[in-house]
């Protein structure tokens, strides 16, 4: 039997991930109807907080907040997905194209590709999504994402003020989207690094296999097959390790970024802000059996790492030369730090510097 299209069943993915996502709590609440306006005037607010604290400022315009629930969430990310993977899917395709199994393997793929997005669709609060690149739908494009049934079920879980968790929530997308408007090279930047990585993917039965007997001995070992990016990194090639690398670095910046610029712009706006943090990472940190194992498998865990490692990297910086130094970050592409510079900020500092820095004596 002869198949046609994409190797991926993206209409039995959303399917999927919409009936994982399951109830949706609140919609029919008056208080979400009045969701929408809040978190436009709030996200507008964080974006100047966000400028003012960081000199970032958007040459995309103003920010635009969008409150979605979680089906429209998974529909927004099953249309990034299906356009940033093509590459790889149109390989797969080809390959499968005469082969009896590719209605399976679309199925197979669609349904996996679902159960993983229905599982984030419950936890997700917040995204920024630039990753669309259609240019007849620019009314998808630069939207500052908010999951509303999940936002006002964690509020009223943990009893939050809703106003400063929004406008908490808000700083740390508008810091990322000032990131990627405000520095002009970065969102072409990292969606080439993307494109690296994903045309240099070939599938091979002999790299899986391969990488299947790897991983039997390193679990022997005890060693943590997840610990570097989860499945991803473990079925990446050599070359395709560098790139993750690259990007490892870049996103462990960007994401320690936005939790220091949420945390300082929002000082003396946000009381509760230390709480708000604690919350979350417990939440993060509490998943058990499955969930846990999942948040390995496709390196959530390893991105939740990349938060703390980050943050230290500013620290250790701004330590050195304050925050001049660090804005250094933001001149071009060679600026960036690799994942090996994150975690030894030093090295950093010295090929920025082109000497060696000797730590401050007391």
């Amino acid at each position: 039997m002869e198949a046609t299209g994409d190797p991926v069943d993206w209409r039995l993915a959303e399917r999927v991930a919409t009936r994982i996502g399951g109830h949706e709590p609140f919609l029919d609440s008056y208080h979400y109807r009045r969701l929408s306006p809040e978190l436009t005037e709030l996200t507008a607010q964080a974006e100047e907080m966000v400028a003012a604290e960081t000199g970032l400022k958007s040459t995309s315009g103003v920010a635009r907040a969008q409150v979605t629930t979680r089906a429209g969430w998974v529909a927004a990310n099953v249309a990034s997905f299906q356009r940033l993977l093509l590459p790889v899917t149109d390989k797969m395709a080809q390959r499968l194209s005469h082969s009896w199994l590719a209605p399976m393997t679309q199925r197979v793929g669609g349904a996996e590709v679902g159960a993983v997005l229905g599982w984030m669709s419950t936890r997700v609060l917040g995204q920024y999504d630039m990753l669309i690149i259609e240019d007849d739908r620019p009314e998808d494009q630069d939207m500052v994402y908010y999951v509303g049934p999940n936002v006002m079920a964690l509020e009223h879980e943990h009893g939050f003020d809703p106003l400063q968790f929004r406008l908490w929530l808000a700083l740390h997308e508008t810091t990322h989207r000032a990131q990627f408007t405000g520095v002009e090279w970065l969102r072409p930047h990292f969606l080439g690094l993307v494109q690296e990585a994903l045309d240099s993917a070939e599938p091979d039965l002999e790299h899986f296999k391969q990488v299947a007997r790897e991983a039997i001995e390193a679990r022997r070992r005890g060693d943590d097959l997840f610990a570097d990016g989860g499945l991803p990194a473990l079925l990446a090639t050599p070359e395709q390790r560098a790139v993750l690398d690259r990007i490892g670095g870049m996103m462990s910046l960007l994401e320690g970024h936005g939790d220091v610029t949420m945390d300082r712009a929002g000082a003396g706006r946000i009381p509760d802000a230390s709480r708000f943090a604690r919350v979350l990472r417990h939440r993060r940190d509490s998943a058990r059996g499955v969930a846990k194992l999942i948040q390995r498998m496709i390196g959530i865990e390893a991105k939740l790492n990349q938060y703390a490692a980050g943050e230290a990297f500013i620290e250790a910086v701004e330590a050195r030369g304050g925050p001049e130094l660090l804005n250094r970050v933001w001149e071009s592409p060679e600026r960036l730090p690799t994942m090996a510079e994150i975690r030894n900020p030093q090295q950093w500092i010295e090929r920025v510097n082109g000497v060696s820095v000797l730590p401050q004596q007391d």
